[in-house]
C-alpha cells in the first residue's frame, strides 16, 4: 500500500497482550517436551508444512481480501478495499486467478499495490516448511493450552537478511499429538523505515483448519492497528488505523498427486478438525 509515496505491505499492527490475560491461551510451560528434543519437533512440523504447501497446489479455494482505513474521530471505516479471487485451473492444468467481485476501492489514505498481494499470496500461508528453515533461528519456549489444543510453542526468526528477500519473524503453535502448525503471529521483515520511503510490515495472525480430514490450510489471516507514516516533504506525519481480513474459503480438491509421509507411512486420515477459536494470540 501507498501513502504520500510510501510502501506499505500488508499487514496491520496488533495490540499486545499479556499472556496470562488473553482468554483461551493457558500458562505458558517452559519445561521441555518429553519423548522427543525439540529439534525433532522442529524438522517434524517443517516436514509437515512441506507437505501441505505442495497438497495445496492440487486445490481450487476462494481468497477474500478486506482490508479497511478507520476514522480516528469517528470509529467508522472511510475507505475500503474488497477483491474476491478463485484460485482454480485451466484445461490445461495451469494455474488460474479469476476476480469475482471487486467493488470500488475507496482507500484515501492508503494504496493497494502488486506487493500487497504478493503479499497475501506467498508469505502469509505457509511459513516454515523445510525448505525454508535452514534460513531461520527457532527457539522452543514451551507448551501451552490453547482453548483445546495442546500445543508447542516456537519463536523464529531470520539467521540473517539478504537484500531483496522477506522473511518471517514471530511465534507459531503447533499441535502436539499431529505436529502441524495451528497457528501463527508475526510480521514480515525487514522493514524500510527510511522517512518517504517506509516499507512497514506489522504483525499478523493466520489461523489453520483441517481439510479433506488429513491438510491443515489457512483459512484466515487478520490484523488489526495503527500505521505510523513520518513526515516528509510537503505533508505532516500520520496515524492511519487499518483493520485487515484474508480468507481462504471453498477449498476443493482439483488433482491428487501429493501424497503425505509421516514416520516413513502415508497419512490416510488424520484426527478430527480442531483449531483455536477466534482469539488473539499472547505477545
Amino acid at each position: 500500500m501507498r501513502w504520500l509515496g510510501a510502501i506499505l505491505l500488508f499487514g496491520v499492527a496488533m495490540t499486545a497482550f499479556a499472556q496470562d490475560s488473553v482468554e483461551g491461551f493457558g500458562p505458558l510451560d517452559p519445561s521441555p517436551p518429553v519423548g522427543m528434543t525439540a529439534q525433532q519437533i522442529i524438522e517434524k512440523f517443517g516436514a509437515r508444512e512441506s507437505e501441505f504447501k505442495r497438497a495445496r497446489e492440487n486445490y481450487t479455494f476462494r481468497q477474500s481480501v478486506k482490508i479497511d482505513t478507520i476514522s480516528e474521530d469517528t470509529n467508522k471505516v472511510d475507505g475500503e478495499y474488497q477483491q474476491v479471487t478463485d484460485i482454480s485451473f485451466a484445461k490445461d492444468g495451469r494455474r488460474e486467478e479469476h476476480v469475482v467481485f471487486a467493488p470500488q476501492n475507496t482507500l484515501q489514505r492508503v494504496m493497494m499495490t502488486p506487493n500487497d498481494l504478493d503479499e497475501i499470496e506467498h508469505r502469509l500461508p505457509f511459513i516454515l516448511t523445510t525448505e525454508d528453515l535452514p534460513q531461520y533461528d527457532v527457539t522452543y519456549l514451551g507448551k501451552q493450552h490453547v482453548d483445546d489444543l495442546d500445543t508447542y510453542v516456537f519463536d523464529a526468526g531470520p539467521k540473517t537478511l539478504e537484500k531483496g528477500k522477506h522473511y518471517f519473524k514471530g511465534k507459531v503453535w503447533v499441535d502436539t499429538q499431529d505436529f502441524q502448525i495451528v497457528l501463527v503471529n508475526g510480521t514480515t521483515v525487514p522493514q524500510d523505515t527510511r522517512r518517504g520511503h517506509e516499507d512497514l510490515q506489522p504483525p499478523f495472525t493466520t489461523y489453520y483448519e483441517q481439510i479433506d480430514g488429513k491438510y491443515w490450510f489457512p483459512t484466515y489471516t487478520k490484523a488489526e492497528g495503527n500505521l505510523h507514516f513520518a513526515a516528509q516533504q510537503g505533508a505532516l506525519s500520520q496515524d492511519v488505523h487499518m483493520r485487515s481480513t484474508v480468507k481462504y474459503t471453498n477449498y476443493s480438491q482439483f488433482r491428487s498427486t501429493s501424497t503425505i509421509l509421516f514416520n516413513g507411512k502415508q497419512v490416510e486420515q488424520a484426527p478430527d478438525e480442531k483449531k483455536p477459536e477466534d482469539k488473539k494470540p499472547p505477545q
